[in-house]
């Protein structure tokens, strides 16, 4: 299990990693600084929620372990591990539609709302690691 320990770190490569999967206690991290950005990170084992610069950018319930988050103009990319299967709701852009791909399988393409909210189901029950590809 690849469980983020320190809540949220950056990585070599650019990316973050956040969220613990594991806790029975809600833990929370603010002000955690990454190239100009201020994140807030708040997990356990029944919610996982990241915040860039006080807006919406993940959620997950229940909890999850969230490996290479990477943001760009045309989406987000990262692996994901839970317990259980779980429901993400991401937060991009207002009403655009997005490629989604799980574990390089094609998911279909989603619409998000106004609000720029795209929700998803990924099965992580025995699964390990799971791979998102959202894309424009």
């Amino acid at each position: 299990m690849a469980v983020v320990n320190e809540l949220i770190r950056a990585e070599a490569d650019g990316s973050i990693s956040f969220g613990n999967h594991t806790l029975a206690e809600k833990a929370k991290l603010e002000d955690f600084s990454h190239e100009g950005d201020l994140y807030k990170v708040k997990t356990y084992q029944t919610m996982t929620k990241l915040e860039k610069n006080g807006m919406f950018v993940y959620e997950s319930v229940p909890g999850t372990s969230v490996l290479e988050f990477t943001e760009s103009e045309d989406g987000v990319s990262f692996v994901v591990e839970g317990n259980e299967d779980a429901q993400l709701t991401i937060g991009l852009q207002d009403d655009t539609e997005y490629d989604v791909q799980i574990n390089g399988e094609d998911a279909g393409r989603m619409c998000t709302n106004l609000g720029g909210k795209l929700s998803l189901s990924v099965e992580l029950a025995g699964a390990g690691e799971v791979k998102v590809d959202i894309h424009k």
